[in-house]
């Protein structure tokens, strides 16, 4: 007799624990998570749905601890509000979330873009327009608000 392999068995086993794994790494929104199994397993659509309700419903996944965590990852290294907000999204995270995680970060933005500026060009204020430029480029790609790189850019010229 011939044994089946348990893949084949137990094709929702299989999902599960491709998903833990998954998991066990790092943080995942569900659209992520979704996307990822269904490009390496391609499992049915209803069946996926319903597992994925099932590590929300255990806890194993959240959209608002990727959320929490993918927002530390982005502030640890420069990025802007913009870029983070932007990239969450991408994710699948909703508006609403996105919005409630920034504002529990409680991030001095103009700050943050201060520092940014000191780190890449010194304590020196742009000489020229194209100095400027590239520093307004540089927040700007970074994440920054126009309002953010104005005050950032203002503050460097002018220290108190």
């Amino acid at each position: 007799m011939t044994e089946i392999p348990s893949a084949v068995q137990h094709p929702d086993k299989n999902l599960r624990t491709t998903a833990l794994n998954l998991l066990a790494r790092r943080e995942h929104s569900r659209q992520e998570l979704e996307r990822k199994l269904h490009t390496r397993l391609a499992p049915d659509a209803a069946q996926l749905r319903a597992m994925l309700d099932r590590l929300e419903q255990d806890g194993l996944l959240s959209d608002s601890r990727f959320a929490e965590a993918f927002c530390h990852a982005r502030l640890g290294v420069g990025k802007g509000p913009v870029r983070i907000r932007a990239e969450l999204r991408e994710r699948g995270v909703a508006d609403d979330l996105v919005d409630s995680v920034l504002h529990e970060f409680d991030v001095d933005w103009v700050e943050r873009a201060r520092d940014l500026l000191k780190k890449r060009f010194g304590l020196t204020a742009a000489l020229d327009r194209r100095a400027t430029a590239q520093r307004v480029r540089f927040l700007q790609y970074r994440g920054f608000t126009s309002e953010q790189v104005r005050a950032a850019l203002k503050s460097i010229e002018s220290p108190d």
